[in-house]
């Protein structure tokens, strides 16, 4: 009797739990719809019930960087990189709060974390590889960033504000040649951009 009623309360824990987490709307998905402010608590929510609970640590701090909560990102993914250090995805979004912090030697040593462990497929090396670029161009070292920013746009060639940036740090460099190249190719894929067009427009007399 004793037995019966302990499983009878168990599935009563069970399908509450179930009909609980049913409702619960999906916090990746809230992410990736825009919705961050929603995805922040729903993440919240799942940290109460499984403070352990890695990806929603992951999704929260995604969602709190695009929701431009950078100092709250970098306290949240510390908190789980204390239990998971050697998350990628953690260390990645890590080097991105602290970037838009302006703590660019720490977001450059996560960055090279997250680089030198992810494979080719790693769905933000080419997000890293550009952090990397610009934290490069503040730091005035100009063929590093074209390394960089080269690498991201291999990984995501139609950005044409990575374009602008290449060539930013090639006109930097005096690569004129290579630099007039890179506008003209985010011209090719936004005949609107203000910045590539003053871009070129500078280093084409430089070119002899």
């Amino acid at each position: 009797m004793k037995k019966n009623l302990i499983v009878c309360l168990l599935l009563i824990i069970t399908s509450e739990l179930f009909a609980q987490n049913a409702q619960r709307p999906d916090a990746r998905i809230l992410y990736l719809n825009g919705k961050y402010k929603e995805s922040i608590a729903v993440c919240e929510e799942e940290l109460k019930e499984d403070p352990d609970r890695i990806d929603a640590y992951v999704v929260m701090c995604w969602s709190l960087v695009k929701n431009k909560q950078y100092a709250e990102a970098e306290q949240r993914s510390a908190e789980a990189l204390a239990k998971r250090p050697y998350d990628l995805r953690l260390i990645e979004i890590s080097g991105e709060a602290k970037y838009y912090l302006g703590k660019n030697a720490a977001a450059l040593e996560q960055f090279e974390k997250y680089v030198s462990g992810a494979q080719e497929s790693g769905q933000r090396l080419g997000a890293a590889y550009y952090f990397m670029g610009e934290i490069y161009i503040n730091q005035a070292r100009y063929q590093h960033a074209d390394i960089s920013i080269s690498t991201a746009l291999k990984k995501e060639p139609l950005l044409d504000n990575w374009w602008v940036r290449l060539g930013y740090a090639r006109e930097m460099a005096q690569n004129y040649y290579e630099s007039l190249e890179a506008y003209e190719e985010a011209l090719r894929l936004n005949p609107s951009s203000v910045e590539a067009s003053k871009g070129r427009d500078r280093v084409k007399p430089k070119i002899k």
